[in-house]
């Protein structure tokens, strides 16, 4: 199946097609495009076939979108822009922050959004743990970037005053929501990902 027949399948079955324009889909498979060129030079991603970044980092990334709020979100550990660049594509109005340690990916999040003219999003190269912007963010998002414990304790400072956590996880990581501290369970919401078969969650939270 070609990437665009994948894509606008993807989107039917994640019910997003009424939600996206059609110029909004071509940035996502240029997106596609981008992190697929740059992954055979700087490593992005474990994941080589293109069909296969559509499902597991696309599409997996889009399964969110209907949990993301209005306040300005960070994607924390954004690796190669994932689920940060996705959500910025599809939702213009929404101020995104892109913040990873690794001078590659930062720099191949850089080109994409310059390349996919998103205005509503900045790429940070810092240690989360050392970052201090001027404004905190209403939402934090991760995707694959550790246990849960460490994600507050990490990102506690970056967040506002009545601001969630928003964890991509895989299966539910009860055992990690069990030793959790300085955050509690607003909701687990099982994901259903397009022809991708294995358990998806996200995992919301708020301060304690």
């Amino acid at each position: 199946m070609k990437p665009e027949d994948g894509l606008r399948v993807g989107l039917d079955a994640l019910g997003l097609a009424p939600t996206l324009s059609g110029e909004q889909a071509d940035r996502l498979l240029a997106y596609l495009d981008l992190l697929n060129k740059w992954n055979k030079t700087y490593n992005l991603t474990a994941i080589r076939e293109p069909e296969r970044m559509l499902t597991h980092h696309l599409l997996d990334s889009l399964a969110v979108l209907p949990f993301v709020g209005r306040d300005a979100l960070l994607d924390v550990g954004s690796g190669a822009g994932l689920p940060g660049i996705p959500l910025a594509i599809s939702r213009p109005d929404l101020s995104i922050t892109l913040l990873d340690v690794v001078g590659k990916k930062c720099a191949f999040m850089q080109q994409a959004c310059i390349q996919l003219g998103l205005a509503n999003t900045r790429v940070v190269n810092e240690r989360v743990e050392l970052w201090r912007p001027e404004a905190r963010f209403g939402q934090i998002i991760s995707r694959a970037y550790g246990e849960l414990d460490d994600l507050v304790r990490q990102t506690g400072h970056l967040l506002a005053r009545g601001g969630r956590w928003l964890a991509m996880k895989g299966n539910l990581p009860q055992t990690e929501l069990d030793h959790l501290r300085g955050a509690r369970l607003v909701e687990a919401i099982r994901l259903r990902v397009p022809d991708l078969e294995a358990e998806r969650h996200l995992i919301i939270l708020e301060a304690a």
